[in-house]
């Protein structure tokens, strides 16, 4: 005769305790999809800010090199008036 396997019921650990979800009332499997999905948008929104601050730097630098290349026009004009001088 072959054995029944017992089937392993997902659990939710929650302050040092376990919870069946298969007997969790609707509204707390509600509450359970709520903190998963808001767990996975602050997941996302950290991935997203780090590319944000990345991109960020980014154009910093750009600017940085934009405006040192400026600076060196003007001394570089500023040079070849006065030789005209």
């Amino acid at each position: 005769m072959a054995k029944k396997e017992k089937k392993e019921q997902p659990v939710l650990s929650l302050d040092g305790k376990e919870y069946v979800i298969e007997d969790m009332t609707v509204e707390e499997k509600q509450m359970i999809n709520h903190i998963n999905d808001m767990q996975n948008k602050i997941n996302t929104n950290l991935f997203i800010h780090e590319q944000l601050e990345v991109g960020k730097e980014a154009f910093i630098g750009m600017l940085r090199t934009s405006l040192s290349e400026e600076k060196v026009e003007e001394v570089v004009n500023a040079e070849v008036e006065e030789a005209v001088a």
